[in-house]
């Protein structure tokens, strides 16, 4: 799943995309660099960020959703937690409501999910974007982050969405430590056996990472963009062999290497 943000202020391409035409070559690019999904966000969910209105978010993703009518093969993600925005990216083409908050917001996301038939991506997350970091960690994070999960998939399905439609997310970073999110990674086949369900992970770029390997590396010359790289591609590995079905990443064409790699060597005999 590729990342597409059309926003001022995302924590790692914050404003990059902003501008429809650079956006809509962006999209493009993505598929051709070997994306599965397509996912396009008209909102920053990082830590500390403010809710946008329903016209804001809207005029920053529906303009790009009606340049790319037609000219895509891969189905389009929308990143919202507004109904409103969900309804009218299904009605210019996008096939797959990404709802962070799980149902806690919004729970009409699930009623448009299942009138129309839309995959629905379930992300486990503490709090709002603006104070999720602020939040004490939980004691437990994989018992955390199952029962939060499990609350999303009874609402979805008692709404009506099938099982067949509904994608799970952990939450990497959305009110959890740095160590919480090790321990989320290497605790994913516990989640897909818990719920028998497609797993999504969405480590790209997040602070983790450099927390992590600044507790653990002592070199003075750092690169972090690089260090970030690398630590994306091994996170989305161990996810993969964890059970991780989806990965949503920034950097498409490392980050498909690594995953076509991970499943020859995976699956060979």
């Amino acid at each position: 799943m590729g990342v597409l943000n059309v926003t001022p202020d995302s924590f790692s391409d914050g404003g990059k995309f902003a501008d429809l035409q650079r956006a809509v070559e962006r999209a493009l690019e993505i598929e051709a660099e070997g994306a599965d999904i397509l996912d396009i966000g008209g909102e920053s969910t990082r830590p500390g960020s403010q809710t946008v209105s329903v016209e804001e978010e809207s005029a920053r993703i529906f303009p790009v959703l009606e340049r790319l009518e037609g000219k895509l093969q891969i189905p389009i993600s929308v990143d919202t937690t507004k109904l409103a925005v969900a309804r009218g990216a299904i009605q210019r083409g996008a096939e797959i409501i990404n709802d962070i908050s799980g149902l806690r917001f919004e729970a009409g996301l699930a009623d448009l999910a299942a009138e129309t038939g839309a995959g629905l991506v379930l992300m486990h997350s503490r709090g709002t974007p603006e104070t999720m970091q602020q939040l004490p960690p939980v004691e437990d994070i994989i018992t955390e982050v199952i029962g939060g999960l499990r609350w999303s998939v009874e609402l979805a399905v008692k709404r009506g969405v099938e099982n067949s439609k509904l994608i799970l997310d952990p939450g990497i970073g959305f009110g959890k430590s740095p160590q919480q999110n090790l321990q989320l990674i290497n605790g994913l086949d516990r989640l897909a056996a818990e719920f028998d369900l497609p797993i999504l992970l969405g480590t790209s770029r997040k602070s983790f990472i450099k927390r992590t390997l600044d507790r653990i590396l002592t070199a003075t010359k750092r690169d972090d963009e690089r260090e970030r790289l690398a630590g994306t591609a091994a996170s989305t590995v161990i996810g993969i062999l964890r059970g991780a079905r989806i990965v949503r990443v920034h950097d498409v064409v490392e980050m498909a290497a690594a995953v076509r790699l991970t499943e020859a060597i995976s699956q060979s005999n």
